[in-house]
């Protein structure tokens, strides 16, 4: 679960989509963070690793999110980090927000200390996970199913709110097929039942999948294929030895270099393209390996 550790954390300094335009001015903010100070710089890195609970005083705001002091350290807490924040606000009035809070004392977590950079982050959201008030993360069981809202889409995964607790549904997990980005299958504020992967209430990390709750085509192929028939399928990628065609979500073959044509040719792509609707034969089928071998050339 490292790498899923990792990406969990490094996601919470990520601007969420409401924020939109801001993202790129936040990270700017936090990377110009004043107050070198090793030893304060100890402090802060041991407070992220014992997850402490600190208030902090807001002594200034922009237009990324507030300003905090640590320990002579300047903190940034981003927006999307801030609980109670009204919702569809224009840009004048979250600006008037923010500075309401200027000179207020905080409940915050470090989330990110990285003092070679003097990038010292926060988060007021961040104390709802750790906490856990209504104890949601006790009762969540690994294998079972339940309903939550989409809070945040980044590079590699959605953040559903489980009702209080916020679980990671990481891309790879999203669907049987290649997903590029989760915007293609999820949208923020949409509700989806999803299945709990992983429970790791020492860490207080919940880990999620979607594409569980449907079967995986693999375990179905062997039902639904034999070698000689003739499918239909996209070529998906082109590369030096042959070509991959999806045959339907979640499942592709691979049509060797030497099964594409008849004849001689420079490359795979002088036969065939992304994109490119082929019908081909099945030469061979693997389930448990994940492998169909196709043929062109064939058919």
């Amino acid at each position: 679960m490292e790498d899923l550790d990792e990406a969990y954390w490094k996601s919470l300094v990520e601007e969420a989509e409401q924020v939109g335009s801001l993202g790129e001015e936040v990270v700017e903010e936090a990377e110009t963070l004043q107050g070198m100070d090793e030893e304060a710089w100890r402090a802060a890195e041991e407070s992220l690793s014992k997850g402490e609970t600190l208030e902090l005083q807001v002594k200034g705001c922009n237009r990324g999110g507030l300003l905090v002091d640590w320990k002579g350290i300047t903190g940034f807490v981003p927006i999307s980090h801030l609980d109670g924040l009204p919702s569809g606000l224009r840009e004048e009035e979250l600006r008037e927000e923010l500075a309401l809070r200027v000179g207020q004392s905080l409940r915050l977590k470090i989330i990110e200390v990285e003092p070679g950079r003097e990038r010292l982050v926060l988060s007021q959201r961040a104390l709802g996970w750790t906490e856990d008030p209504q104890g949601l993360l006790e009762s969540l069981t690994s294998g079972e199913v339940r309903r939550g809202q989409v809070t945040r889409l980044c590079d590699f995964g959605a953040f559903v709110d489980l009702g209080g607790f916020d679980g990671l549904l990481h891309i790879s997990e999203l669907s049987w097929r290649h997903v590029e980005h989760p915007r293609e299958v999820l949208e923020v504020g949409q509700e989806t039942d999803v299945y709990i992967l992983d429970v790791d209430r020492e860490r207080r990390r919940v880990a999620l999948s979607l594409k569980r709750l449907e079967p995986d085509p693999w375990s179905l192929a062997a039902e639904k294929y034999e070698v000689g028939q003739i499918v239909e399928g996209t070529v998906t990628n082109v590369v030096d030895f042959g070509a991959f065609v999806r045959v339907e979500e979640g499942l592709e073959g691979l049509i060797h270099i030497s099964e594409l044509a008849e004849g001689n040719f420079l490359h795979p792509r002088n036969v065939v393209q992304e994109g490119d609707v082929v019908k081909a034969r099945i030469l061979d089928i693997d389930p448990a390996r994940r492998r169909m071998g196709l043929s062109l050339r064939q058919v």
